[in-house]
């Protein structure tokens, strides 16, 4: 079950990454601070993703919680207070895909992480 768990984890990093590529690739990249980190975002993510499910060791578990964590906190910042001067009115589709996928990753890697300690 826990193998289950880091591969559910690893599609919400993995979801959560290509969409900040892909709003990188659509004009996010020339944002400054906010364009480096979506595309920090996007590799990263992608890097995660694969170790998630490749490398049965806490730490990848405890980075899908970081990532997800990290990244939802800077969308909630950035459509409440604004997130390095960037503040976004609405959220539209591709916000609320990385949304959910980013909670999706903290409760995976969570329960992966709790299942695998547990042994």
């Amino acid at each position: 079950m826990a193998r289950l768990w880091r591969v559910v984890a690893a599609v919400g990093v993995l979801v959560s990454a290509a969409v900040h590529l892909v709003l990188w690739v659509d004009g996010y990249r020339d944002i400054a601070v906010v364009g480096p980190l979506f595309l920090l975002n996007g590799v990263g993510g992608a890097v995660l993703a694969v170790l998630l499910v490749l490398w049965r060791h806490w730490l990848p578990l405890v980075g899908g919680i970081g990532f997800g964590a990290a990244t939802l906190l800077a969308f909630v910042a950035s459509t409440t207070v604004g997130f390095f001067g960037v503040t976004s009115a609405q959220a539209g589709p591709n916000e609320w895909i990385a949304a959910v996928s980013e909670v999706l990753a903290v409760v995976a890697s969570t329960a992966a992480l709790l299942r695998e300690q547990s042994r």
